[in-house]
């Protein structure tokens, strides 16, 4: 007799509108998966059974209790510790409030990983996102519309405890790429391990989520430079590796962010529901997606009354040819300027890697991309792209022509493209494990719009000492100033803004939220510590 079907990953509360919502898990065997009455089948992808269940008919403005039933039988909720999983549906109000952050390693939330690094070298302190859950549960405080997870939601490239022990367990770990992930049936584990402690799960049933990736969703330096690309291509495990990433990014990531106009629009969506086993159609568009940029958009948009949220792949799109390098490609660039264009009361641009750093900061990795680009000879060059895959500098100032296409669309947008200009322009990024706002001016030109760039990083991964040492001092004032003259010297021009961090940078792992009322917004900045003083705290609140 065939055991009862389980939730191996889930429920995820992904989409939620003013009357439908869509709710995405993973279970242990084939069956049909029951929300609020609506049902679906699931769908099988090498060994794996997965469901996007949606549900429509919901009230507008209502708050539902829901269950989730596996071929009849109730699965979830497992316990009554803590609150009921919910759903809440909008009814067009222009109050929305999102919490954000990135780079979230999945250890257990216990001793000795929740110490510090000081404390033992296996000490990544609190996760913030986990104390964000805890903060909810409390029942004191605003619930948000979305959590809005900017990158790295896993690290490939630094596995979990669990996930390091099912490696060993299947393959020597001698041969490349080592304790790191290998193909797609390792990255199920990762992602189960991420997401299964019970208050992220909580969290993750009730508040609906958006997310994107980042490197280490796929490998530190992930489409860095041309000569990178070529040199992964050479290797003999690198196909698996980026083949299985898209793979797993494409269900435990962008499928939930798809609407259910969008779901029912896509034919790659039905024709992996209709296969017996489409783990061979998501293998071959997986390594087309890898080799030929255009041929997938993982950028997408949301809209939360009169406030848009616009996602943007700073990765998987790039341009990486030396002679022509580009954050994103031009199809791709053309779709965010045709969706950033409207009358909103606030446009949030997602972008994982900020396009607004420490000065110092944006003018070496300025320098460095015109040093690459031959700007002192081939010899130097060569340093010079060592340097930048050493240093990781990889941001939009490392791409100027697509900083400057950014800073245009910016004054664009300021000034009413396409509709009335919005209260404020918020640039939302993490990566660069750090926290801080910095107030943009677009100089001549600008519209009426505020600027800000708002970087939350990391959830859970900070910088050791030397590295927050290291930071500080490229972020510096006068390392500002050499690279500034050295990368005008290089022939890189101005753009016409310009900007100052209006907050101290942090280092501890934090959460973010915007809270968006009619034209008003306020920032606050979340940060928590190592065990046991692990509560968050207000680092930055700041009202517009």
């Amino acid at each position: 007799m065939e055991s009862q079907a389980e939730i191996v990953v889930g429920p995820m509360l992904r989409y939620v509108g003013t009357t439908t919502a869509t709710v995405w898990l993973e279970t242990s065997r084939p069956c049909v998966v029951t929300v609020l009455g609506h049902s679906t089948t699931t769908f099988h992808v090498e060994g794996h059974h997965y469901a996007l269940v949606v549900v429509g008919g919901l009230e507008p403005g209502t708050t539902r209790p829901y269950e989730v039933t596996l071929d009849g039988e109730r699965v979830w909720p497992v316990d009554g510790e803590r609150p009921r999983s919910v759903i809440r549906t909008r009814e067009g109000e222009n109050r929305t409030r999102l919490a954000f952050g990135s780079c979230r390693l999945g250890h257990p939330e216990r001793v000795p990983y929740t110490l510090s690094a000081s404390e033992d070298e296996r000490g990544v302190e609190t996760d913030a996102l986990w104390a964000y859950a805890k903060r909810l549960q409390g029942g004191e405080v605003e619930w948000p519309d979305a959590v809005v997870l900017l990158g790295d939601q896993v690290y490939a490239d630094r596995v979990s405890p669990e996930t390091a022990e099912f490696i060993r367990a299947r393959r020597d770990v001698r041969e490349p790429p080592g304790e790191q992930v290998a193909d797609f049936e390792e990255y199920t584990r990762l992602y189960r391990e991420a997401w299964s402690d019970p208050d992220i799960r909580w969290l993750l049933s009730t508040v609906p989520t958006t997310m994107i990736f980042d490197d280490h969703d796929v490998h530190d330096d992930w489409n860095i430079s041309e000569a990178w690309v070529t040199e992964m291509h050479e290797t003999t495990w690198w196909e698996a590796r980026i083949t299985g990433a898209f793979m797993a990014y494409w269900i435990y990531q962008h499928l939930g962010n798809l609407s259910p106009d969008e779901l029912a629009a896509d034919q790659f969506v039905q024709d992996m529901q209709a296969d017996a086993d489409s783990g061979p159609r998501l293998r071959e568009r997986a390594r087309k997606w890898d080799r030929d940029r255009k041929s997938s958009r993982w950028a997408y948009h949301r809209d939360f009354g009169r406030s848009r949220l616009l996602v943007i792949d700073c990765r998987a799109g790039r341009v990486v040819a030396d002679d022509g390098r580009a954050m994103i490609n031009a199809d791709e660039w053309r779709w965010i300027v045709e969706h950033a264009e409207g009358s909103y009361d606030h446009l949030v641009i997602v972008t994982t890697l900020p396009a607004f750093l420490p000065h110092g900061i944006h003018f070496l990795e300025a320098w460095n991309e015109a040093v690459c680009d031959g700007a002192w000879g081939r010899v130097v060059a060569r340093l010079a792209e060592r340097v930048r895959r050493a240093v990781d500098l990889e941001h939009w100032a490392a791409y100027q022509r697509s900083f400057h296409r950014l800073v245009d669309l910016l004054r664009s947008v300021s000034n009413g493209i396409g509709g009335e200009p919005p209260g404020s322009i918020v640039i939302v990024s993490g990566d660069v494990h750090m926290t801080y706002v910095a107030s943009v001016e677009l100089g001549a030109g600008a519209g009426s719009s505020r600027v800000l760039q708002v970087v939350c990083s990391p959830f859970r991964n900070p910088l050791d000492t030397h590295e927050r040492r290291v930071v500080r001092v490229t972020g510096s004032r006068a390392v500002a100033a050499v690279f500034s003259r050295l990368a005008r010297l290089c022939g890189v021009t101005s753009t016409g803004a310009s900007w100052e961090l209006t907050t101290k940078r942090t280092y501890d792992n934090s959460i973010g939220e915007l809270d968006l009322d009619g034209r008003q917004m306020t920032v606050t900045l979340f940060n928590v510590g190592a065990h046991p003083e692990s509560d968050l705290k207000v680092a930055h609140r700041e009202r517009l």
